[in-house]
């Protein structure tokens, strides 16, 4: 065997110029037709294998590419197709598949949450009573394709089967049992595929390893291996973990597979320690994860081939495969189109074919010795220390100020109920009162102004005008509906982090850096590179301008300091706690300006809050207890009066209801509409007592919810909260959404929310 392998572990779907998400969309609009579209697909499949081969990488993924999500295509893969889809067997077609992901007018989509602890989203796949059946073996052609259209021997990749049953619905804990084996048998049908086809390493991924599990279903896992083992013998598995330190490594190291992939970068150090500890199995390969999969900085390569050299004295070099952490998934392809970066940020940066350049170059260090690499080395060490010298980095202020906060005595002035009272005279809200989240439709014309605006096409005149204009225009729309509670529209924002982080100091900002969260919906995360200080107000001027043109109470909408710090790329010289201190401290700022301008609520949206929860419950007091401290830092200064709101996505409200409380919010919106009967059967074990707002309606599907859907909703909850807790509110922002399909949302929101109000009488 070679002495040291280079391996991915998958790479960015979209494309350099985001050919990918241009494709489904103009398929979606029906501008092209499905043969057009599929080879598209497949042309951008190839395209990201060839370079990858070009680049050097020895073990080069196949099947991570998929044309929405990779756990739909395991779902689609294995015929779980709910009933509303009127599935009739075989094949599913393209149709269906994207109704699972997006709905459609006769079928509501399926669930979709947070992979793990990142911002990437998954379509949860739904069991319920269905018998999988295997409708075609993706993996094994993707296989094919690699090896005939590029001459690659591809690694097929392949969610492992504990991880696909624990992220899905549909089924109770005592159905686990059944569930396997009817699964096992479907993995084995597609691994002898694979085998016959000469395969030599198929990756399976069971990032779920890195969790709290019980020994109980390290058991059932111990099982499962055995029975893919003694199935498929002659086929060599990677089991693959990232995302951090696996819980049992014991017991997985003795797992019936021929190589572990282990995560050395996000598992605090524990992954080295369980090696040196307990030592690696001899006869089975290390995948060492060791390049950082999911952040953006150039990697220390002195200190990887010093980790390296710890490993060695453990693992033989001839058994360790040298690779990302994770999937390149989760940061943008290139720095190719960065030209407008400062050179000292961008010299200290690192994308996806960058990062995989890093991990050739380590392996050449493992293959070769230190001479082969010396002068890259050195070149990397100067670039790493002109970065931390910088003045950007070394703010004296800002770490005096940080150093100073006494954060156990941040909190408001009173306690909420006394607030509630004087917030509920001063703004005389009815009850059930109706708002939205915060943004409204971007649609081509705002796109279009906001790039003549930043092209110097138009004066900042001439954009305002603008604004004004669309901001008058929705303050009037939302008028009409009859909401109680109006938002301004942030017609200024391209992105919500992403405009607060151009008006902060620290920042810098790509102009390719494009990444996948969820569909097609990309995002450009800002780079933290310094730093993060408060220069002038950021949204005053137009929050302003709405509350001049309605009696109605206007929200001032910001985001909050953990998803800012969340949805972004953060520097990694100090800690991340550290960095959220920094942010926050500048937005106390915007939020006592908003307050002095006349805003009596200020929204401060925290919907990266729970993504940012360590994968091991053990682990999530200490993140939580700064992550509310860094909230209650932001909002805690104003008066009584001003009502302090926020939102976040996809949380599972018990997992953490107190911390929630703690953030002293006087009212939450929580994004549940594909999920709101579970979090409704959540009230009847935890109480809230707060302000609520449960999404009615799902913003991520086209359709038009029904009022009568809308009314079932409203009165469910209204069956374990009060109704002077209730906010009446879609489940997130509007931006994506058209024009018309809003306004009617809104307007059957409305009409729901008034039927409900008739069978109240008062707030108790």
């Amino acid at each position: 065997m070679n002495k040291g392998i280079s391996s991915s572990l998958g790479y960015p779907r979209i494309g350099e110029n985001r050919e990918w998400k241009k494709g489904l969309e103009a398929f979606w609009a029906g501008t092209i037709e499905e043969k057009e579209f599929l080879a598209q697909m497949q042309q951008s499949r190839l395209q990201h294998l060839q370079k990858q081969k070009e680049i050097g990488i020895d073990l080069i993924p196949v099947n991570d590419f998929t044309m929405y999500d990779h756990m739909l295509d395991m779902a689609v893969m294995f015929g779980y197709v709910p009933k509303r889809y009127e599935y009739s067997g075989g094949l599913v077609p393209l149709s269906i598949y994207f109704a699972m992901a997006r709905g459609n007018q006769h079928a509501v989509a399926c669930e979709m949450t947070k992979w793990f602890n990142t911002n990437y989203h998954y379509i949860v796949p739904e069991f319920q009573d269905i018998k999988p059946v295997l409708t075609e073996n993706k993996p094994l052609l993707a296989y094919k394709e690699a090896k005939e259209e590029l001459g690659i021997k591809g690694k097929p990749v392949i969610i492992g089967p504990y991880t696909f049953i624990k992220l899905s619905k549909g089924f109770d804990r005592l159905q686990i049992p059944a569930i396997i084996l009817q699964l096992v048998p479907l993995y084995v049908q597609v691994l002898t595929e694979l085998a016959q086809e000469g395969v030599e390493w198929v990756q399976i991924d069971e990032p779920i390893l890195v969790t709290s599990l019980s020994e109980d279903e390290m058991k059932t896992i111990s099982y499962i291996y055995e029975q893919l083992h003694e199935a498929v013998p002659q086929l060599q598995i990677m089991l693959q973990t990232y995302f951090g330190s696996v819980t049992f490594y014991n017991e997985v190291s003795k797992l019936s597979v021929a190589g572990i992939g282990l995560d050395f970068i996000h598992d605090g150090g524990r992954s080295l320690e369980q090696i040196t500890t307990n030592g690696f199995p001899q006869d089975k390969v290390l995948g060492a994860g060791i390049i950082d999969g999911r952040n953006i900085w150039r990697a220390n390569l002195t200190q990887k081939t010093n980790l390296l050299a710890t490993i060695k004295e453990h693992v033989d070099a001839s058994r360790i495969w040298i690779q990302p952490s994770s999937s390149l998934l989760h940061v943008p392809i290139s720095l190719n189109q960065e030209i407008q970066l400062d050179p000292l940020v961008k010299d200290s940066l690192a994308f996806a074919d960058e990062k995989l350049i890093e991990i050739k170059h380590i392996t050449d260090w493992l293959q070769n010795g230190e001479e082969s690499v010396k002068e890259i080395f050195a070149e990397n060490q100067t670039i790493l220390e002109r970065v931390a010298n910088s003045v950007a980095r070394n703010r004296p202020h800002i770490h005096e100020a940080v150093a100073s906060l006494q954060l156990d005595q941040i909190g408001r002035a009173s306690v909420y109920e006394q607030r509630r009272k004087q917030q509920q005279h001063q703004l005389q809200l009815p009850i059930l009162p109706t708002t939205t989240i915060g943004s409204f439709p971007q649609t081509t014309e705002v796109r279009q102004a906001r790039n003549k605006w930043r092209k110097g096409e138009w004066s900042v005149e001439q954009y305002e005008q603008f604004l004004q204009a669309e901001i008058r225009e929705w303050i009037d729309i939302q008028e009409k509906v009859g909401l109680d509670v109006l938002v301004h529209g942030e017609f200024e924002r391209t992105d919500m982090v992403e405009f607060f982080g151009e008006k902060l100091g620290g920042f810098a900002f790509t102009k390719n850096g494009w990444v996948q969260s969820y569909g097609s919906r990309c995002v450009k995360p800002p780079v933290i590179y310094g730093d993060v200080e408060f220069i002038e107000p950021m949204t005053v001027k137009e929050s302003i301008y709405a509350q001049s043109l309605t009696t109605k109470p206007v929200k001032g909408m910001i985001t909050g300091p953990v998803t800012i710090l969340n949805w972004s790329f953060v520097r990694d010289d100090i800690s991340r706690q550290q960095v959220t201190y920094q942010i926050a401290l500048a937005l106390q700022k915007e939020v006592e300006a908003l307050e002095a301008s006349g805003i009596t609520m200020i929204q401060v949206d925290e919907p990266a809050l729970r993504e940012g929860l360590p994968l091991k419950k053990t682990e999530w007091e200490a993140y939580l207890e700064w992550a509310v401290k860094a909230f209650r830092l932001t909002t805690s200064t104003v008066k009584d009066t001003t009502q302090i709101h926020t939102h976040m996505c996809y949380c599972e409200f018990h997992d953490f209801i107190d911390s929630i409380s703690e953030l002293d919010a006087d009212v939450i919106s929580i994004e549940t509409s594909r999920s709101h009967g579970e979090l409704i059967h959540a009230f009847h074990n935890h109480s809230y007592l707060k302000g609520i707002g449960l999404g009615v309606y799902d913003i991520h599907s086209p359709r038009v919810p029904a009022v009568e859907e809308m009314v079932k909703m409203i009165e469910n909850a209204l069956h374990v909260l009060e109704p002077r807790q209730f906010w009446i509110n879609p489940d997130c922002g509007l931006k994506t959404r058209g024009r018309k399909e809003t306004i009617a949302s809104l307007e059957n929101m409305v009409t729901a929310t008034r039927l409900v109000r008739n069978t109240i009488t008062a707030i108790p």
